[in-house]
């Protein structure tokens, strides 16, 4: 199965030796589900409980990764059929809030996230579940491509009713999928009674309550080189999450291609290599962390505004990182020495 999502370099770093010299009610498990490593880590909670939360979630996620995936044969795939042939199509109920929300997010970024750009992502090649080994796509099919100008604002939602102005559209919500799909797992958490979990789809991250008498410790990837780059210590409620351009790529001629795809060009972004934000859900920093990148280094603080955003950290193709105040005051590096930060404020 394809993954989901912008293939985010977000790293679980809990620091459990001392649960090696003592037991302690840390129940963790790894499911492959929803196209990807889900793993859930649950603080506090009987075992059985946890068990069973854990197997509930699970099920949840394929699911949810069979009804949105917008490849194989799922209702997605058939609502972009109506939906190219100019019909008007009824959503189905474990769609539509998927398609509410990533039609607010991305009229907020003003098209920085765009799922309505499927052709593009097929045209590249990185609907596949193997990456593409290139070459690249012939420049006068990604012209004809971006000519056509695929959006979410060519959607017209009426209750469940939706259809599009543009036959070009063909949704696929690989940049919000695992991170929506994320918060509903946490739903279920607290549904059936845990209160304190973290729940990570790929690198869509969110954490609830505390790891006992602490708090989660969330390890960001290294873009550029191997293990962590920094690790932040989360409060309460929040989902943190990193697009980067080192998970999903081909290399071809000596150039890199990554997965996160610029609507405006019908290429791969340029000018960022990793974007970290925090946001209150995993669907709105899923959808602000592939914003914030395709943005680029000149417009990522407007696009965060808009999107309420006021932590991020972000590299740029050169290395040098930006943070804004409220990131910068959470960051805590594990590399030594550790790397400049330019504190920017939005």
């Amino acid at each position: 199965m394809r993954r989901f999502g912008g293939y985010i370099a977000i790293m679980l770093a809990l620091l459990l030796s001392a649960c090696a010299k003592r037991e302690e009610p840390l129940y963790q498990q790894q499911l492959l589900t929803f196209g990807t490593l889900v793993e859930i880590s649950i603080w506090g909670a009987d075992k059985s409980l946890a068990q069973h939360a854990s197997s509930q979630v699970g099920a949840d996620l394929q699911q949810m990764h069979n009804d949105w995936h917008a490849w194989h044969d799922s209702p997605l795939v058939r609502m972009n059929r109506a939906l190219a042939a100019g019909e008007s199509v009824t959503v189905p109920v474990s769609i539509l809030p998927l398609v509410q929300k990533s039609i607010t997010l991305s009229r907020a970024s003003e098209g920085m996230f765009n799922p309505a750009i499927g052709r593009l992502i097929k045209l590249w090649g990185f609907e596949q579940d193997d990456l593409p080994i290139g070459p690249p796509p012939d420049l006068k099919a990604i012209d004809t491509l971006t000519k056509q100008r695929p959006g979410m604002n060519d959607l017209i939602l009426d209750g469940s009713q939706l259809r599009s102005t543009n036959p070009a559209v063909q949704l696929d919500f690989g940049a919000i999928a695992k991170g929506y799909g994320v918060d509903l797992a946490i739903a279920r958490l607290r549904e059936l009674g845990v209160q304190n979990a973290i729940i990570n789809a790929g690198g869509n991250l969110r954490a609830i309550g505390k790891h006992g008498d602490r708090p989660w410790r969330i390890g960001i990837r290294n873009p550029r080189g191997a293990g962590v780059l920094a690790s932040i210590e989360t409060r309460g409620d929040e989902s943190i999450l990193t697009s980067g351009d080192y998970e999903r790529f081909f290399e071809y001629q000596g150039k890199r291609y990554h997965h996160i795809i610029d609507p405006r060009s019908g290429c791969p972004a340029t000018g960022v290599i990793s974007v970290t934000v925090i946001a209150d859900d995993a669907a709105t920093a899923d959808a602000a962390s592939t914003a914030l990148f395709v943005a680029g280094p000149q417009r990522w603080r407007e696009t965060a505004k808009k999107l309420g955003i006021t932590q991020v950290m972000l590299v740029d193709d050169k290395g040098r990182m930006v943070a804004t105040p409220a990131m910068a005051a959470r960051l805590r590096f594990e590399v030594d020495p550790p790397p400049k930060v330019t504190v920017t404020p939005l």
